[in-house]
C-alpha cells in the first residue's frame, strides 16, 4: 500500500512538475521575447514544493506523508535539474546567473519550507 500512495503522488507531481516548467518558460519568453535567463521553472517548483514540505511537518497522518510528502514533492521538485542547468550556466561562462541560482534556489526554498511550516502550528 505504501509504494502505491507514493505512486500516486509521482504521478501527479512529475507531469505537473513538465506543465509548470515548461508554462514558465513560455511565459517568460513571450513576456520579454528573449531568451530565459535563468532557469525560473526549476526555481518555481523547488520553491512551491518546499513550502508545501513545509506544510507537511504538521501532518501526522503517514499516509498522505507518503502520497503528498513523499510521492508529489518527490516528483515534482528537481535537485537533478537544478544541479544540470547551474552546471549548463557554469560551462556556458554564466557563473555569476549560476550562483544567483544557487542562491535563491536555496535561500527562497528555506525560507518556503519555514513558512508553511510556520503555518502547521
Amino acid at each position: 500500500m505504501n509504494v502505491l500512495l507514493v505512486a500516486l503522488g509521482a504521478a501527479i507531481g512529475a507531469p505537473l512538475r513538465f506543465i509548470v516548467d515548461k508554462h514558465c518558460v513560455a511565459r517568460l519568453l513571450q513576456t520579454t521575447g528573449q531568451q530565459v535567463p535563468l532557469p525560473w521553472g526549476t526555481f518555481t517548483v523547488n520553491v512551491v514544493g518546499s513550502f508545501i514540505l513545509g506544510l507537511m511537518t504538521g501532518v501526522t497522518d503517514q499516509n498522505w506523508t507518503l502520497l503528498i510528502g513523499v510521492g508529489f514533492c518527490g516528483a515534482f521538485t528537481t535537485y537533478s535539474t537544478f544541479a544540470a542547468e547551474t552546471t549548463a550556466l557554469v560551462s556556458s561562462g554564466h557563473r555569476a546567473k549560476a550562483l544567483l541560482s544557487v542562491l535563491l534556489n536555496l535561500g527562497i526554498g528555506l525560507l518556503a519550507a519555514v513558512f508553511g511550516a510556520s503555518l502547521t502550528k
